[in-house]
């Protein structure tokens, strides 16, 4: 078999995520960091045969990245991957999945869905650049009742650190300060999605554009008040 541009960009974004990754057979590819923040799982067109776990996704897509076109032949233990038009084998051997972190098998159930938005692609990639620019380690979503704002901030200095607030929308009279760390929400593919935070403390992002969704735990501190 041989794996499409889709499949290596979605490797490629949980690469980010977490080094190790457990592959399942079928079309979905799921992974979780380490501490379980933030969890990730994708529909893809390419179906894995077999499962198995790689140690180093990175070092397993600098691998494959050597040939223009490699095809895959997938075994209990190990891939041979064919390069150079099939004239040279490269052997890679999977890890046990007891040695990496491995993604639940289901998606997680949100137990309610108190905010609810659109965030769109070109909003994303301004507050993370400004984030960037700011060294802000904080992204919240924030409402007085009134309006409703993406706002980078740094909570650990209060007023006295440099922010930045973007208006996302009107607000539904509920009260909010949903928290986030930049570094959780930097994982998103860059895309336009709908966004759901629970009260409960998680929040779905699904990518309208591919068949991508993350689920990001907030931070404490954050509150909620409805409506």
């Amino acid at each position: 078999m041989k794996l499409s541009k889709e499949t290596i960009e979605v490797l490629k974004n949980f690469g980010n995520i977490n080094q190790g990754m457990y592959f399942r057979t079928g079309k979905t590819l799921r992974t979780v960091n380490s501490h379980k923040n933030i969890l990730s799982t994708a529909e893809i067109s390419d179906e894995f045969p077999t499962n198995f776990g790689v140690y180093d996704i990175n070092n397993f897509l600098g691998v494959i990245s050597a040939d223009v076109d490699p095809e895959f032949e997938f075994s209990d233990k190990e891939v041979n991957i064919k390069c150079r038009n099939g004239r040279s084998t490269i052997r890679y051997g999977f890890c046990e999945p007891d040695v990496i972190v491995v993604a639940p098998e289901k998606d997680i159930s949100m137990p309610s869905e108190d905010i609810n938005f659109t965030l769109s692609k070109d909003d994303l990639a301004w507050v993370l650049q400004i984030s960037r620019l700011l060294s802000t380690p904080n992204i919240v979503v924030e409402s007085d009742g009134g309006e409703v704002f993406l706002t980078t901030k740094d909570l650990q200095s209060g007023n006295m650190s440099n922010s930045n607030k973007l208006k996302l929308d009107n607000g539904n009279g509920s009260s909010y300060t949903m928290i986030f760390r930049t570094e959780f929400v930097e994982k998103l593919m860059s895309g336009n999605y709908n966004v759901s935070i629970s009260s409960k403390g998680i929040a779905q992002f699904k990518n309208t554009d591919r068949k991508i969704t993350y689920w990001i735990t907030t931070e404490n501190g954050s509150t909620f008040q409805a409506a």
